[in-house]
C-alpha cells in the first residue's frame, strides 16, 4: 500500500471518530435527528451467561424433564421393562405342491394295446378299484390258458395214486395264478375265469387308488410297452407345502413346530400344519432353505401351484422383552426413554434381539423393572436433541470468543504512525459527501 494511500485512510479514520464522538456527546444523529439504536447494548454476551437459559426442561445428559402435566398435555404413556415368555414369528413364502407319499403311476408290467379308454383326460377325478380301460395283450392270453390247464391237470389227478402228482399239479395251477396276479390282474378276474373256464381276449386294468388324474400318456387303440407310465394319479385330501426359509431365520426353523398357511383363493381362512421335514441344503440362487410343511386338505381347496403364506411361531421362552410401542428407531440406533424419577426421562440406547408380535426382545440398555415412554417418543426425541445443539452452540461461541477477539497480533506495520506527513498531498480529495461535525465548542 502506498504512502499516499495510507494517509488518505488515516484521515477518513479520524474525521468518522470525530463525529462518532459528537453523536455521543449529543445524543443525535448527525443530521440532527434522534438516533434509534443509542442506548442499545451492542456487547456479545458470555457464554457462561447463557447457562441460566430455559432449554425446555433438558439437561446435559440428553435427558428431558417434564411436570406431570405436561405428561397429560402430550399423551405420555409408560410401559415396564420384564421377563416375559417371548414368542416370535418367522413369516415366508411356500408354494403348494403335492404329497409325493400320495402320488401313483399306473404302469403296466406287461406290453399290450389299449382297448375301450375309460378315463380319457386329464383332471378327472378316479376312485380306487375303478376300471381305466380294457388291455389286449398276448402276455395274459396265454397266462389265462396256462391257468386253466393247470387247474384242469389238478382236478383230473386229485385221486391219482402215483405218490407227489396231485401235490404237483396243484403247486403249478398255484403258480400260474401268482403270475397273474403278480401282474396287477385283479382277484376277481381270475376267480371269474378258473368259474367259467373260459380264456378272455382283453382284461381291464383298475385304478391302484383314488384321487385326480395329473397325466395322462395314453389313448384308445395305443400300445405300450412293460413299465410305460400311462397315467399318474395324486390324492389332493393332504399336501405339501413347500416353505422357503431366508437364510437369516434358519435358526429357528425345526420339524415338528406348528405352521399356519394362508393362500390368496381363501383369504378368511387358515390352514394349520407341522414341519415334517427341514432339507439340509441352502439354494445358492436365492439364500434360502426348504421347509416341508404337511396339511390335510379337505374337499382339495388348496391346489398345487398356489402361492401360500407361511407363519412359523417359534417359543423362546421366558426373556427380557420391551414393549415394542417404546422403541424409537433413529438410523442405525434404537431408543428408549427411561423413568429416571421425578419427571426426568433419560434416552437409553438398545441392543435388540428377536422381535414378537408386542414385545421385543433385549439384550442390553435396560434393565427389569424400570419404566419406558410407550408414546410421545418423538416429541422428547426433538427435546433431546436440541439439547445437543444449543449445548453445541455455546461450545463454539465459547472457541470464538478465546480464539476471535484477541487483536494483538493484527498486522498494522503498513500504517504511517505520522498522519502529519504529507498531508497537503490530500488537499484535492473531494469531502463533500462527509457530514460537518457540529460544533460543540459554540461559536466565539
Amino acid at each position: 500500500m502506498s504512502r499516499s494511500m495510507n494517509r488518505r485512510l488515516t484521515l477518513a479514520m479520524v474525521v468518522s471518530l470525530t463525529a462518532a464522538s459528537a453523536c455521543s456527546d449529543s445524543g443525535d444523529s448527525p443530521d440532527g435527528n434522534a438516533d434509534p439504536m443509542a442506548g442499545m447494548d451492542m456487547s456479545v454476551p458470555d457464554a457462561d451467561g447463557m447457562e441460566g437459559m430455559d432449554m425446555g426442561g433438558s439437561a446435559s445428559d440428553g435427558s428431558v424433564r417434564l411436570s406431570a402435566r405436561d405428561m397429560a398435555t402430550f399423551g405420555i404413556t409408560f410401559g415396564t421393562v420384564a421377563v416375559r415368555p417371548h414368542t416370535t414369528e418367522v413369516r415366508s413364502v411356500g408354494v403348494v405342491d403335492f404329497d409325493e407319499t400320495r402320488m401313483v403311476y399306473v404302469a403296466p408290467k406287461f406290453g399290450g394295446w389299449v382297448e375301450d379308454l375309460r378315463v380319457d383326460f386329464t383332471g378327472q377325478v378316479v376312485r380306487r378299484g375303478q376300471p381305466l380301460f380294457d388291455v389286449y395283450s398276448p402276455e395274459l392270453v396265454a397266462a389265462q390258458e396256462e391257468l386253466l390247464l393247470a387247474s384242469r391237470m389238478a382236478r383230473s389227478l386229485e385221486s391219482s395214486r402215483v405218490e407227489g402228482a396231485a401235490g404237483s399239479a396243484s403247486d403249478l395251477a398255484a403258480s400260474a395264478r401268482r403270475r397273474l396276479a403278480y401282474w396287477d390282474i385283479s382277484s376277481e378276474q381270475i376267480d371269474r375265469l378258473l368259474e367259467t373256464r373260459q380264456v378272455r381276449r382283453t382284461l381291464t386294468v383298475y385304478a391302484p387308488a383314488s384321487g385326480i388324474v395329473m397325466e395322462k400318456n395314453v389313448a384308445e387303440g395305443q400300445a405300450f410297452t412293460p413299465g410305460a407310465n400311462l397315467y399318474m394319479i395324486a390324492d389332493l385330501s393332504r399336501v405339501w407345502v413347500n416353505a422357503e426359509v431366508f437364510e437369516r431365520d434358519i435358526w429357528a426353523v425345526r420339524q415338528g413346530m406348528l405352521a399356519q398357511i394362508s393362500v390368496a383363493a381363501v383369504p378368511e381362512r387358515a390352514f394349520e400344519g407341522r414341519v415334517e421335514y427341514v432339507y439340509p441344503t441352502l439354494a445358492e440362487g436365492t439364500r434360502s432353505m426348504r421347509a416341508r410343511i404337511t396339511i390335510a386338505n379337505p374337499g382339495s381347496v388348496l391346489k398345487p401351484g398356489m402361492y401360500a403364506t407361511v407363519r412359523l411361531t417359534v417359543d423362546l421362552g421366558p426373556t427380557l422383552t420391551i414393549p415394542g410401542s417404546a422403541v424409537l428407531y433413529s438410523g442405525e440406533r434404537a431408543v428408549a426413554f427411561v423413568d429416571m424419577g421425578d419427571g426426568r426421562l433419560m434416552p437409553h440406547e438398545l441392543e435388540l434381539g428377536t422381535r414378537g408380535r408386542e414385545w421385543i426382545q433385549v439384550v442390553s440398555g435396560v434393565a427389569e423393572r424400570q419404566r419406558v415412554v410407550t408414546s410421545a417418543q418423538f416429541f422428547l426425541d426433538s427435546e433431546s436433541n436440541l439439547a445437543e445443539v444449543m449445548r453445541a452452540m455455546m461450545a463454539q461461541m465459547n472457541l470464538s470468543e478465546a480464539s476471535g477477539m484477541d487483536m494483538g497480533g493484527m498486522d498494522m506495520e503498513g500504517m504511517d504512525e505520522s498522519p502529519s506527513d504529507g498531508m497537503d498531498s490530500m488537499d484535492g480529495m473531494d469531502m463533500s459527501g462527509t457530514p460537518t461535525p457540529p460544533d460543540t465548542m459554540g461559536s466565539r
